[in-house]
């Protein structure tokens, strides 16, 4: 690595009760999920939960987020990034001790797009329309033409051979591009006509553009109407991808005593997904999952556990779940059966002040096996931070689907539950990752992970659920 972090000193923890803040209405006394398996709070929990705590180390995480973040930077499905972290991935689990083995599995072809201008050095975010037509390789560098709701009246002749910029609203998308098209424009630029941190999808119902087509802010939107105005040009990159594939990166410890003699025992799932979209170094979505999953496969090396523990890191999260479904998809019945609970991370570490909470997002919006591991050893670990929150779109969704215990540990605002205004652009760098809430994810998700793992769960003995 060529940058060193220095060590928080954390103030030592008081085990005390909290409350959880959880989906409105819950009881969990009526929920059906006992919390009996995990370690009462006290001493000998303290103990256990230090074996997790006193080992934890955000510097080990921040060097890797800082490597695939800065020193490899966006990691798009199917490109040779994405395969030089699995690569990274791998051998720092090897160096761990592990036995490692990458998945290799086929991606449909698509296209990805970008966008950039001439009077900033900064890539645009962006959306490209489904049905959006391509560039070649050099991309498409024309003067933006901007012309109001892009009705057939608001284009000249000097529309021709330019990037049209429209403004969102008045009538449909694909009815902008036909516009557009017909006046010679050979690019089409929507903005969005509210405020929002994120650029939108143009929708052209299906339709096949003769130009290429993407969506940007309002605020991006305005900006470039103010600069064609000097004569500002912007560039229109739309790549295809064809015959590509992406790896899953899998290590295995076994639970005390070896492989599995005689009555198998259950899996737990430890996941977090290394590519990120096109544009943007991933930092927090998801260097900052994967970072933190390296690191607690590395300190859980050393403990025996009951269960056995895979660490699975995957490709293609971005285009679809894909690495995630492919996994689940060639797990056996018998591994089924045997599977536990998953325990995903994604965007556990954002600088973000609003970010105050830690969402464990489970699908059905209910508390399951993971949640009861979370909480309890939040509570342990006096950590107030955690919400249960309905929600996918994440790697769980593909074990949840499989009818495995599944729940995604992010970062989000508490009640609004947005996500960090730079997520899925640019702007997600390194420097807006906080090291004190790596460590305290680290610390209450490796807790929950040891704690599940070294006990059999009262009703549900190895091999059977």
């Amino acid at each position: 690595m060529t940058k060193k972090f220095s060590l928080i000193t954390l103030t030592a923890m008081l085990f005390f009760s909290t409350m959880f803040v959880i989906n409105p209405g819950l009881n969990l006394s009526s929920s059906g999920v006992s919390t009996a398996f995990a370690e009462a709070p006290g001493k000998s929990a303290s103990a256990f939960d230090r074996k997790i705590t006193a080992r934890f180390s955000s510097d080990n995480a921040m060097e890797h987020i800082y490597h695939l973040s800065v020193e490899i930077g966006p990691r798009v499905a199917g490109t040779e990034e994405e395969w030089e972290t699995a690569e990274y991935i791998q051998n720092e689990l090897e160096s761990y001790g592990y036995n490692t083995h990458i998945q290799e599995f086929g991606i449909p072809d698509r296209v990805e797009g970008s966008l950039t201008a001439s009077y900033t050095n900064d890539e645009i975010p962006m959306r490209l329309a489904t049905g959006s037509a391509g560039t070649d390789a050099e991309g498409l560098t024309a003067e933006i033409y901007h012309t109001g709701l892009g009705y057939p009246e608001d284009f000249t002749e000097e529309a021709e051979g330019k990037i049209a910029l429209i403004q969102r609203g008045g009538f449909t998308f694909w009815e902008k591009t036909v516009n557009a098209a017909e006046a010679g424009a050979a690019g089409v630029i929507i903005y969005d006509n509210s405020a929002s941190s994120n650029p939108f999808t143009p929708s052209l119902g299906g339709n096949v553009a003769p130009v290429p087509v993407m969506g940007i802010t309002m605020a991006d939107g305005e900006a470039m109407a103010a600069a064609a105005e000097d004569g500002h040009t912007a560039t229109i990159q739309v790549t295809a991808f064809e015959n590509q594939s992406s790896p899953n990166v899998i290590a295995v410890k076994e639970p005390k005593g070896g492989p599995p003699t005689g009555q198998d025992p259950e899996i737990v799932y430890v996941t977090a997904h290394f590519d990120s979209v096109p544009g943007s170094p991933g930092a927090s979505d998801n260097a900052s999952g994967t970072g933190t999953a390296l690191e607690l496969a590395r300190i859980l090396k050393a403990y025996p556990t009951e269960k056995e523990i895979r660490f699975v890191f995957v490709g293609a999260e971005e285009i679809g779940l894909l690495g995630a479904r492919h996994y689940v998809s060639e797990l056996s019945d018998d591994e089924i059966s045997r599977s536990a609970a998953n325990f995903n991370m994604d965007m556990v570490g954002t600088a973000w002040e609003q970010a105050t909470a830690l969402y464990v997002n489970v699908v059905d919006g209910q508390p399951n096996a993971v949640w009861q591991a979370a909480s309890a050893a939040a509570e342990r670990l006096g950590n107030d931070t955690l919400v249960l929150f309905q929600r996918g779109s994440s790697d769980h969704v593909a074990f949840h689907d499989a009818g495995i215990d599944a729940a995604n540990f992010i970062r989000r605002e508490p009640g609004t539950a947005s996500l960090e205004p730079w997520y899925h652009t640019p702007e997600d760098t390194f420097d807006k990752i906080s090291q004190e809430r790596i460590q305290e994810a680290g610390e209450l998700i490796g807790s929950a992970i040891y704690d599940f793992s070294s006990r059999t769960v009262p009703g549900r003995g190895p091999g059977g659920r």
